[in-house]
């Protein structure tokens, strides 16, 4: 890739959460391999609880909606998934962090796994609810998409190829292909929606949730709300408690956040209160 002038043929370090995701998907197609070999019926089992089945999630599988990104049909799928993870997405884990970069990739998975779904109940030609997609792709091509939109004007070496393409363009020409492999008439069309839906909930995670990541919005949001509600009983006790004083001859004062008003503060010009405080 082109850094600046400088042209670096390097691979990426292995970040984290790429590392873990590879070790993850290569351990589990490992498996698959030995099983398949020694006991068949095991894998066809770990296949039909790991596989993403549309009507097995609608009858409460829901982890499906996950586990089917860990499973690869053959070396070279699972090969090509993790070698684009690695080239891809080791450098939005360097510059999000870890926290949001699996943030990202699970949201994508999941986003890929909701569109198969509803594309499996819908009255397209040639899908079903009852046919099975696994692989990593649908992550995959959202950390492309991410790559695309943040590191667009950069360059890429088109290995084995011997010529360079800015990212932006490389992205739209597989955008371009993932569309027509879709609407094939072939068994592979259903999953090929998982890709669409990887690249539209990448495209949406980037153009439209929190820069900080979905878990950190949800976060600010949580204490935002969970302070409303403590400054709220503040006012309610404040309001309830001058109430009480008044029914004893007595007043008291408090400003608009709950906060006492000390008598000597009271005709100030502002009249808040200067030792109170405001969450």
């Amino acid at each position: 890739m082109y850094r600046g002038r400088t042209l670096s043929l390097s691979f990426p370090p292995f970040t984290p959460w790429v590392k873990r995701i590879i070790i993850a998907c290569a351990g589990l197609y490992f498996l698959q391999v030995v099983l398949r070999r020694v006991a068949p019926g095991v894998e066809d089992v770990l296949e039909l609880i790991g596989a993403l089945i549309p009507a097995a999630v609608l009858h409460g599988w829901i982890w499906q909606i996950l586990s089917y990104s860990f499973l690869h049909a053959g070396v070279m799928h699972v090969l090509i998934n993790m070698l684009m993870l690695w080239m891809f997405g080791a450098q939005e884990e360097i510059d999000w962090g870890s926290k949001k970069f699996i943030e990202f990739y699970l949201f994508c998975v999941g986003g890929a796994a909701l569109t198969t779904i509803a594309v499996a109940y819908s009255p397209i030609p040639g899908v079903s609810p009852h046919t099975s997609t696994i692989g990593a792709s649908g992550g995959v091509y959202g950390i492309l998409m991410a790559f695309g939109m943040l590191y667009g004007d950069r360059e890429i070496l088109m290995f084995p190829l011997p010529f360079m393409m800015k990212a932006k363009y490389m992205v739209a020409i597989m955008i371009f292909l993932v569309i027509i492999a879709t609407f094939q008439p072939s068994q592979g069309g259903i999953a090929n929606f998982a890709h669409l839906g990887g690249l539209l909930f990448g495209f949406l995670y980037i153009k439209f949730l929190p820069r900080k990541g979905l878990m950190f919005g949800a976060s600010e949001r949580y204490f935002s709300l969970r302070n409303s509600y403590y400054r709220w009983k503040r006012r309610r006790a404040a309001r309830k408690f001058e109430v009480y004083m008044r029914q004893h001859n007595r007043t008291v004062t408090f400003d608009e956040h709950g906060n006492y008003i000390p008598p000597d503060e009271i005709d100030k010009k502002n009249g808040g209160s200067k030792s109170g405080w405001v969450n």
